[in-house]
C-alpha cells in the first residue's frame, strides 16, 4: 500500500534534489524556474554539499538547502522554507550574498566570480500584502537599470500557488512540490506522465514503500509538527504580549486624556473664578465711585450750608452796627 509523502520534508527534498544519483531532477528543475534568465540552460551539475543520510534527526528541518555548481561554473542554491519568521528577508538576502561571495580565496581577482541564483521555496506566506506568488529580486537602480548581470533571488510562496490546469514546467514543480502528498502514483494526472516527474514520484515511492525511509520520514514529520507547535505557541506569545502592550498603551493614552480633561476642568473653573473676581471688584470699584461722588456732592452740599451760614452772619453784623 502506497503511503502518502510530502516533497517539502527535508530528507525527501534533499533525496529529490540533494544527491548525485538524481542530479537530473536537479538539472530539470533549475532550468525550470530560471530558465528565462539564464543565458544558456543547465546541462550538468556538481552538488557541493550532497545529501548524507546519516545526518542527524536534530538537523535543523524547517530550512533545507541544496548548492550546486554547473558546467559554466555559475552557482545555484535551491532553499525550502516550511516555517516564515520575521527576519526571513534578511536571512533571504544574505544566504545570496554568502554563497556569492564565498567564491573567492585569498589573492583572486573579482573576475573570477560568477552569475549566483538562489531559489527560494516557502510553504507559509511572506509577503502578505502581494498577490503574485512569484517574485524576482536582482541589483537594480530607481530606474530599473542593472548594477551587473550577476544571477538573481527568486522566492516561490507556496502558500499563495493556486494553478490547477499546469502549462509551464514551472507550475509543474512547484505543483508537485505543494500536492505531491496526495498524488497516488499508480493515478498520476496528465501533468506528472513526464519522464522526470515520473522518477521524481517513484522517489516518492521509495520512500513509501521502504520500512527504514518511511520510519526517517516519519520521524522528520513529528519533529515539524512540534516545530509548528513551537511556532504556534510563539506567535501566540508575541501576540498576547502585543496586546498587552497596546492595552498599557491605551491605558496610559486614557489616563493622560482624563489628566488632560482634568486640567481643563481646572484651568476653566479658574478662568470662572478670576471672571467672578474681577466682576467683585468693578462692583466694588463702582460701589467706591458712587460713594466718592456722594462724598463729593455732601462737601458741596456742606460748603454751600457753610456759605449760607456765613453770608447770614455777615448779614447780622450788618445790621447790628446799622442799629447803633
Amino acid at each position: 500500500m502506497y503511503r502518502p509523502i510530502d516533497p517539502k520534508v527535508d530528507c525527501v527534498f534533499k533525496t529529490l534534489f540533494g544527491t548525485e544519483d538524481h542530479s537530473e531532477l536537479l538539472i530539470d528543475f533549475l532550468n525550470a524556474l530560471l530558465g528565462d534568465e539564464l543565458p544558456a540552460p543547465v546541462t550538468a551539475v556538481e552538488i557541493l554539499n550532497p545529501y548524507n543520510e546519516r545526518e542527524s534527526l536534530d538537523d535543523k528541518l524547517t530550512i533545507v538547502d541544496v548548492k550546486a555548481r554547473d558546467a559554466e561554473r555559475r552557482l545555484f542554491q535551491v532553499e525550502i522554507q516550511l516555517l516564515v519568521f520575521p527576519e526571513l528577508g534578511t536571512r533571504i538576502l544574505y544566504a545570496w550574498a554568502d554563497l556569492y561571495s564565498q567564491q573567492l580565496q585569498s589573492g583572486q581577482d573579482y573576475s573570477e566570480l560568477q552569475p549566483t541564483y538562489t531559489i527560494w521555496l516557502l510553504d507559509q506566506t511572506l509577503f502578505t500584502a502581494r498577490a503574485e506568488y512569484a517574485h524576482r529580486f536582482t541589483l537594480r537602480d530607481e530606474l530599473g537599470r542593472g548594477l551587473i548581470e550577476h544571477g538573481s533571488i527568486r522566492v516561490f510562496e507556496l502558500s499563495k500557488f493556486a494553478v490547477e490546469r499546469v502549462k509551464t514546467d514551472t507550475e509543474r514543480w512547484l505543483k508537485f512540490l505543494k500536492d505531491g502528498e496526495r498524488l497516488a502514483p499508480n493515478h498520476l494526472p496528465e501533468w506528472m506522465h513526464s519522464p522526470i516527474m515520473r522518477h521524481a514520484m517513484s522517489t516518492l515511492n521509495a520512500f513509501s514503500e521502504k520500512e527504514r525511509d518511511y520510519h526517517r520520514y516519519q520521524s522528520r514529520q513529528e519533529a515539524l509538527r512540534q516545530q509548528r507547535a513551537i511556532q504556534r505557541a510563539l506567535e501566540e506569545a508575541r501576540e498576547n504580549t502585543r496586546a498587552a502592550m497596546q492595552a498599557t498603551e491605551a491605558e496610559r493614552r486614557a489616563t493622560e486624556v482624563e489628566r488632560q480633561a482634568k486640567e481643563v476642568e481646572r484651568q476653566a473653573k479658574e478662568a470662572e473664578r478670576q471672571a467672578k473676581e474681577a466682576e467683585r471688584q468693578a462692583k466694588e470699584a463702582e460701589r467706591q465711585a458712587k460713594e466718592a461722588e456722594r462724598q463729593a456732592k455732601e462737601a458741596e452740599r456742606q460748603a454751600k450750608e457753610d456759605a449760607l451760614a456765613e453770608v447770614a452772619r455777615l448779614k447780622a453784623l450788618l445790621s447790628q452796627r446799622d442799629a447803633h
